[in-house]
């Protein structure tokens, strides 16, 4: 593996990018020409003159001034490493964009990112607010994908981000997390418990450098280096006009596959995919619909494995396929004291085969299903 290596003037780049967080939170918008992706492509001299030309020439010597040693010693302080453009370590796939970051801080297994294929990795994007039937697909697809071999990329944020990193990290497989702030950070806080396992169990990267803040146009910053890690880009749940179908509007733009899970037309957090499908994208029910699309048909299986179950058990989980979704119409149906039909669905729950709503609706999930 190649030893994590960054010269001075990319690792500059990510703290002239830190410095002027409200400097390009202020220029960037949603304008072509003013997005932040695009912003990024400037030089440093040019990304100064537009967002902050009254305070360039200090800025520019503020980070000019900036040692090696102290570049190290901020990299060893918050457990991180750095690659840059000009390394073997940087991600083949992130070369051919215009607008690839200059370095990348990271934290965790660097392997994962050495010799990075992007016919083996997969961007799953989606809803902050997403619905249960979103999380449960997202986190299907993260442990199959994972499973089956695949590098899984997404951001870490709340809803559809969260489920496919733990679904990846269930399976004991390789995930990536993109942040819009330093390595170092757990963004959001509530997720510090699964930042620190991804950091454990595989890589969290960003172009900022440790202790940044995260601003609102280091968003769609970062979901360009999710669009362009991974072969395939894929939308669970997403609004109309939500932030995640800029991933997917990026990944286009690279020439990457684009796959969208299908939702209810009567689902606002579907009409992201489903708007996305009609217009071409890969119809994504599961992992196996990933792997045909972006290796071909029958190239790779996947391999579904579940808890088997006694017939006891087995009834009670037909009577919920069946629609029977409370204690009571399961133990209704099937002629089950309560507390012996609730016995039952916890231990189901328990072995994945199904979900309960706070309301304590039982619905069936992906496992052990088939497809």
């Amino acid at each position: 593996m190649a030893e994590p290596t960054a010269c001075p003037d990319c690792l500059r780049r990510s703290w002239l990018l830190a410095l002027l967080g409200p400097y390009i939170e202020r220029t960037a918008t949603g304008a072509p020409g003013s997005r932040s992706p695009e912003l990024l492509r400037l030089s440093n001299e040019d990304l100064l003159a537009v967002t902050a030309p009254k305070v360039a020439k200090q800025l520019l010597e503020r980070v000019g001034a900036i040692s090696e040693r102290r570049f190290a010693e901020e990299l060893l302080a918050a457990e991180c490493w750095a690659c840059c453009r000009h390394g073997e370590l940087y991600p083949a796939p992130l070369r051919d964009a215009a607008d690839a970051p200059w370095a990348l801080i990271g934290r965790g297994d660097p392997g994962l990112i050495d010799r990075l294929d992007p016919l083996a990795a997969v961007t799953v994007v989606g809803a902050r607010r997403a619905t249960s039937y979103g999380r449960e697909v997202a986190r299907e697809l993260g442990r199959e994908l994972a499973a089956a071999g695949m590098v899984v990329v997404s951001g870490l944020a709340f809803g559809i981000d969260a489920c496919a990193h733990r679904g990846a990290l269930d399976a004991s497989g390789r995930t990536i997390a993109v942040l819009g702030c330093g390595a170092d950070t757990a963004y959001p806080a509530a997720h510090r418990a699964l930042w620190r396992q991804v950091c454990e169990q595989g890589l969290v990267l960003s172009e900022l450098p440790p202790g940044a803040a995260p601003w609102r146009w280091t968003f769609p910053a970062r979901n360009r280096i999710m669009a362009a890690l991974a072969g395939m880009t894929v939308v669970v749940e997403a609004a109309a006009r939500s932030g995640s179908l800029i991933t997917a509007d990026l990944a286009a733009d690279l020439g990457r596959d684009l796959g969208a899970v299908p939702g209810p037309v009567t689902s606002r957090a579907s009409a992201g995919p489903n708007n996305l499908l009609a217009g071409g994208a890969c119809l994504v029910r599961d992992a196996q619909d990933v792997l045909d699309a972006m290796l071909g048909p029958g190239s790779a299986r996947v391999e579904r494995s579940a808890p088997s179950l006694d017939p006891g058990l087995a009834a009670v989980l037909a009577a919920v396929e069946a629609g029977e979704g409370t204690c009571d119409a399961v133990a209704a149906a099937l002629g089950l004291g309560g507390a012996e039909a609730a016995a039952a669905l916890a231990r189901l729950e328990l072995l994945g085969y199904v979900s309960c709503s706070a309301l304590g609706a039982y619905t069936r999930t992906l496992v052990g299903s088939d497809g």
